[in-house]
């Protein structure tokens, strides 16, 4: 069945509204869109949509239990509850240096984890 969704264009800050005539995940056109950017947002959007994922981990020894962390690039949107789960499961060794890869290759998707910022071990009282 042949369906119009409207979906906002998230590739730059003006928000386009776009419009799609789709089948399930076939796209047979972007009715509306802003730029060439906006059509190719759209048909990923609707056939693998993905997210930049931010989050926390554990952190062993460090001066703050956690650590941020970010993906590499952008992750399947179905994987996401299943990598909060992995993230929840982790816990790195202090220090943790900014850009570090804490997790490689996340679920098998190729894309990693990597730290946001640095965590020095925590000072040992002497």
């Amino acid at each position: 069945m042949v369906e119009i969704s409207e979906i906002i264009c998230v590739t730059c800050p003006q928000g386009c509204l776009l419009k799609v005539k789709h089948e399930g995940s076939h796209v047979l056109e972007v009715l509306e869109s802003g730029c060439k950017r906006g059509k190719e947002y759209a048909i990923s959007e609707l056939q693998d949509p993905r997210r930049m994922v931010a989050s926390t981990v554990k952190v062993k020894g460090g001066l703050h239990p956690l650590v941020p962390v970010y993906t590499s690039t952008s992750f399947p949107k179905l994987l996401i509850p299943n990598l909060a789960k992995k993230l929840r499961d982790i816990e790195v060794q202090a220090p943790v240096k900014i850009n570090q890869v804490v997790l490689q290759n996340a679920l098998g998707t190729g894309i990693d984890i990597i730290a946001s910022r640095d965590m020095p071990a925590e000072k040992s009282e002497s």
